[in-house]
């Protein structure tokens, strides 16, 4: 009986505790909302799948990312407005993006800071910042060098590029005497731009060296004469060589001057002092030979002239003009100057030390050389340098001693600056060769581009219009629109908005 009943008893179903609902996005255009800090938002990013929560979004509400919290309950009117595309099985909002820029942005939702990966260029970075409304305030401040390094980089070449366009352009309601200023200051200042520019620019860099060589020959004693006072003078023949060098000179600076655009900005530029400091001795010693004698003795009219003659060694600055290594030597001291004061000042403390301390050290003999500090100072000066005269060296034993340590106290104080000095010529020449190649490379996007528009054959179809068209039944901006504007968001400063560079180009 117990075991037919036993039998006979149902069993039991086991009692499971209840599961949690997750928490996922409600259907588009539904009503139904769901606590912001609980949802799983779902991005695929170029590929790369992300699963990030509404509590760590919603720290940031004005980014793209935490506008998806509540996007669907706008329809697909505002789905479309912030991503590309979506999947309304999976839940996963779609972007075509950079996946490794993304990777870096959303460390703000987790560190309070962007920092950018090395490899990634500065101005993509920023446009993907952009377009996920992070405030650029988050970007650490070494990326933000990285970013303004870039952005002056391009600026060069914006700048470089309109040169270029507004030499090639002709305005016809220009007049004639402004057209010609155009092509005489581009015959002169651009040698690259006809063949006749390169031969007048090569022709003045020889005239440099023809003077320079003048000048020199001038001083030697088996070239010079005698005159009828007795003295010596250069040979007339080198005077007329060098005065058919100041006409050229002269006659090249008053066209440059002429044909400038902004005559003011001409006369104080460094160069073209240089180019007045070259010619302007000529015509002041030859107004003080034939007018200086009038007002004051021939002796200090002399004086004068010969004062004034060593001023033409400026003329050798002007191949600076004509060398774009002169041009990066300069600018590379001119970025250099903490090292060389460093350089400066370990010489100044050196120099001090090492000549008190000689000075002190040969008071015993009783030849000594060393008569006073400020006399050791010269010393000091040509031994740290390692030049060494020999007018004054010590005698004692002591005094060698602390010659020898100051010889090579001197060889590191030297060395110690020469390699940032290097890296600073190497970094300027390098940036000046990429900045002209990507010039050249803008230009040639340019006539493609226009080629493209135009329908030459330099122009190729676009792949996107041989796609199929989408239904007419999808919400939203078309897939070839979105693509365009994903991809065509970086400009180049400066430049107007015909003359864009995509930002697939940009890190070229």
């Amino acid at each position: 009986m117990d075991a037919s009943a036993e039998q006979s008893l149902p069993e039991e179903p086991e009692q499971s505790l209840p599961e949690e609902p997750e928490q996922s996005l409600p259907e588009p255009g539904s009503q139904d909302s769901v606590a912001g800090d609980d949802i799983e938002i779902v991005v695929n990013v170029g590929g790369v799948r992300q699963v990030l929560y509404g509590d760590l979004l919603s720290q940031y509400p004005e980014t793209r990312l935490a506008e998806l919290i509540d996007c669907l309950a706008g329809g697909y009117d505002t789905i479309f407005s912030l991503c590309d595309d979506y999947d309304p099985g999976k839940r996963e909002f779609y972007f075509d993006r950079d996946p490794d820029a993304f990777k870096c942005v959303i460390e703000v939702y987790y560190f309070g800071e962007v920092h950018m990966k090395k490899g990634i260029c500065p101005i993509c970075f920023k446009n993907e910042m952009d377009f996920w409304k992070v405030d650029l305030k988050f970007l650490d401040d070494c990326c933000k060098s990285h970013l303004s390094e870039k952005r002056e980089e391009l600026e060069e070449i914006a700048r470089r590029v309109q040169l270029i366009l507004d030499d090639l352009g002709v305005d016809a309601a220009e007049g004639r005497w402004r057209r010609c200023q155009k092509c005489v200051w581009k015959f002169l200042e651009k040698p690259e731009s006809s063949c006749p520019a390169r031969v007048v620019a090569v022709l003045s860099f020889l005239l440099i060296l023809v003077s320079s060589v003048v000048m020199c020959m001038g001083t030697i004693p088996e070239l010079q004469v005698v005159d009828a006072e007795g003295n010596r003078v250069e040979h007339p023949t080198l005077e007329n060589v060098e005065t058919a060098c100041i006409g050229w000179f002269t006659l090249e600076y008053l066209l440059r001057l002429f044909s400038s655009p902004n005559k003011l900005h001409f006369a104080l530029s460094f160069m073209n002092i240089v180019d007045v400091l070259a010619i302007l001795p000529f015509y002041v010693s030859l107004t003080l030979t034939h007018l200086g004698a009038r007002m004051m003795e021939l002796t200090n009219v002399q004086q004068a002239v010969q004062a004034l003659r060593i001023m033409r060694i400026a003329r050798i600055f002007k191949l600076a003009r004509h060398s774009s290594g002169l041009q990066t030597l300069t600018y590379a001291l001119k970025r250099s100057f903490k090292e060389l004061g460093l350089l400066l000042m370990y010489l100044a403390v050196g120099i001090f030390v090492f000549s008190a301390l000689g000075y002190t050290m040969e008071q015993s003999h009783p030849e000594t050389l060393f008569k006073s500090i400020p006399q050791s100072f010269w010393w000091a000066i040509i031994t740290m340098t390692t030049v060494g005269y020999g007018d004054i060296y010590p005698k004692t034993t002591l005094g060698k001693l602390n010659a020898a340590i100051s010889f090579l106290c001197g060889v590191i104080a030297i060395a110690l600056p020469i390699h940032p000095i290097i890296n600073n010529f190497v970094r300027y020449y390098n940036k000046q060769r990429v900045l002209e190649t990507a010039a050249k490379h803008e230009l040639e996007l340019m006539e493609l581009n226009s080629g493209s528009a135009e329908g030459k054959p330099g122009g190729s179809r676009s792949d996107l219009d041989t796609l199929p068209p989408e239904p007419a039944a999808r919400e939203g901006p078309s897939w070839g629109s979105r693509l365009k504007l994903s991809h065509s968001d970086t400009f180049i400063p400066l430049l107007t908005e015909k003359h864009h560079r995509t930002r697939l180009q940009s890190c070229k």
